[in-house]
């Protein structure tokens, strides 16, 4: 009898156990809308049955699911319409849950099964997003895994996306990513409920969609020299260096692409950036500039070919499209006519940013406009050309979208403005009663560093972890309604491959995520990098790449009296130490440990330095030299 209580004794504290470590888990990102843990946990049993109705956005969910527990697992898991003792039931509300709208869902982990219930069948795969986060981080591996306790702690949860519009931004222009690439992109945003992937398809870099009706816009504008180095600075191209970097996505290409977010409730909005950042454009149809020689111009390499100084922008080349010609006009009626057919979303975003207005201001051509039209500014000439696109675009049965500089000559009637110089254009926008997207650099520019420029490609800003959860969408005194959403925006010009992609977007990709779906009350800065934390487990497992710059610390340098470098670190994240060396060494937890502002000594050339969490590295090594300390006082 004793052998049998301390057997059973054994089994609980094993089950009890394995409860803790389950409800240890509970790091979801998003952060859901309500969550009310239960004691006990859920076990996944060897035979796994998913119970789903049959119709065909359910039967997405249920294949998604049956994939993602077969491949992670390896266990048999079967899908049926019927079985009072199925594991998981997916169940479409038969009377409408007005809390929960159309992405919301009620998520039920008990210990003897799972029900995830929406009104719709998108609700039900953000509650399948919400549920395999509770599973062990194993849960996203490519390959199943053995010896895992497939558990998942007892929970209730209620959510429901704050904003419809969650995004992110994809500048395929400047490199080039694959179809497959694409879709890896989309696997992974979809974890982290984001419904919409806006794709940056042209630029000066190239032009990354089939056009039947103008084949040079791919045969001769997708493709460049490729160059290696600091983007804006590289030598520009000779004649026999081949122009054979870069590519574009066939109209059947763009299809699959559609219907792959689509399957997983995701849509996509394609960008034509007109009329500045129009070089590849102008390359492939010379008479769409409005200056003299344009017909000897090339795709963009990554050479320097635009100024930004004291906020005035000065092209080097002709970069924009003719407002003055009706070529221009009838050039993107065909554009926007095919890439209306392509693209299901009801929007289509013609940028609008940026544009150098130098060629303009001297073609005799643009000034008739002005004379013709009453046009005063150069700012009136954009305006005039954006409610021309704006349309044509209207015209094909979408609704225009455009980056803040078309608010700055007046706004055509029915236009969307992405707000991206800060909130202010969004904030002027919604005023004016017009629909807005939130993706401000201020927080949501997914290309700027986000840790020392010494531990990063070179970029003009850093943007941390932290500030980027700062964001809010809604500015004081914006009607709501008109805010559509929000969403970060990774520009490519330093991001040369997937992996630098994804090492830019996660972890900031979490705080837009987070910004945009979770009630503004939820946030927490302290309660979200724990969170965070736990996610990089999950992305180790998928294989997906990640910067560690939460615990890389920032540097403030500053002088002594004798015009000695002193330097205060400043951590991102609570609970790390740091540990230092001046004399060239590569420091560990058993050198000086940092607790207040160092003194570089007169002869230093460098402080050294790494992160820790009790006895184990989890920073990486950083060097930065004492020169890069004293510069940067003079600046």
């Amino acid at each position: 009898m004793k052998k049998l209580s301390l057997l059973l004794g054994c089994c609980f504290i094993s089950l009890f156990s394995v409860a803790q470590k389950a409800s240890n888990n509970l790091a979801i990102i998003p952060e859901p809308v309500s969550v009310i843990t239960r004691t006990g946990a859920f076990i996944l049993p060897q035979s796994i049955l998913i119970k789903a109705g049959s119709a065909e956005q359910v039967s997405l969910v249920s294949s998604y699911l049956q994939k993602k527990l077969f491949t992670a697992t390896g266990r048999v898991v079967k899908v049926n319409a019927h079985g009072t003792l199925a594991t998981i039931k997916l169940i479409i509300n038969s009377k409408t849950d007005t809390e929960l709208g159309k992405e919301g869902y009620h998520l039920v982990v008990g210990k003897k099964g799972v029900l995830i219930s929406a009104n719709e069948a998108a609700g039900l795969f953000y509650g399948v997003q919400t549920f395999l986060q509770l599973l062990p981080k194993e849960i996203e591996s490519p390959v199943a895994v053995s010896a895992v306790n497939w558990v998942a702690p007892c929970a209730d949860i209620k959510d429901y996306p704050r904003f419809g519009w969650r995004g992110l931004m994809l500048d395929v222009s400047r490199h080039f990513f694959t179809k497959d690439e694409v879709k890896q992109y989309i696997d992974q945003m979809v974890r982290y409920k984001y419904n919409l992937l806006h794709m940056h398809l042209t630029d000066d870099e190239g032009w990354r969609v089939e056009i039947k009706s103008l084949p040079r816009l791919t045969t001769v504008g997708a493709y460049n020299v490729k160059k290696v180095g600091e983007f804006g600075e590289f030598s520009a191209p000779t004649p026999d260096e081949p122009r054979n970097y870069g590519g574009f996505y066939t109209q059947a290409d763009i299809k699959e692409l559609v219907q792959y977010g689509k399957d997983r409730f995701l849509n996509i909005m394609p960008e034509i950036d007109v009329p500045g950042h129009s070089l590849a454009a102008i390359v492939a149809y010379p008479e769409l500039s409005c200056t003299a020689g344009a017909d000897k111009y090339q795709v963009r390499s990554g050479e320097h070919i635009m100024d930004f100084d004291k906020g005035v922008i000065t092209a080097l080349v002709d970069n924009t499209l003719n407002p003055s010609s009706e070529k221009t006009y009838a050039f993107l009626d065909k554009v926007v006519t095919e890439v209306a057919q392509l693209f299901p979303f009801g929007y289509i975003h013609m940028g609008g940013d940026e544009c150098a207005k130098n060629f303009w201001a001297q073609s005799d051509s643009v000034k008739m406009l002005m004379q013709k039209e009453g046009l005063k500014t150069m700012e009136e000439v954009q305006s005039y050309f954006e409610k021309r696109v704006e349309k044509i675009v209207e015209s094909k049965g979408k609704k225009f979208m455009g980056w803040d500089e078309i608010i700055e000559g007046g706004l055509g009637p029915k236009a969307a403005v992405m707000s991206w110089r800060g909130i202010q254009g969004g904030i002027t926008a919604a005023k004016l009663g017009h629909e807005v997207v939130m993706s401000p650099t201020t927080y949501a520019y997914l290309d700027y560093m986000q840790s020392d420029l010494v531990m990063e490609p070179h970029v003009y800003e850093t943007l941390r972890l932290n500030k980027s959860y700062e964001f809010e969408p809604v500015p004081d005194g914006v009607d709501s309604k008109l805010v559509l959403g929000g969403q970060a925006n990774l520009w490519t010009e330093q991001v040369y491959n997937l992996r630098q992609a994804e090492y830019m977007t996660w972890p900031r990709g979490f705080a837009i995520a987070e910004s945009v779906w979770s009630p503004k009350d939820k946030k927490n800065w302290n309660n979200f990098y724990p969170r965070v934390e736990k996610q990089f487990g999950r992305l180790n497992e998928d294989e997906v790449k990640y910067a560690p710059s939460m615990y890389d610390p920032s540097f403030q340098p500053s002088l002594t009296t004798d015009s000695l470098v002193k330097v205060e670190l400043i951590n991102e994240i609570p609970n790390l130490d740091i540990y230092y060396s001046f004399d060239n060494s590569y420091p560990d937890r058993f050198y000086p440990k940092y607790d207040g502002p160092i003194i570089a000594p007169k002869d230093a050339t460098q402080l050294r330095l790494i992160t820790y969490r009790g006895k184990e590295p989890i920073g990486r090594m950083i060097t930065m030299p004492i020169a890069e300390l004293r510069k940067r006082l003079k600046r």
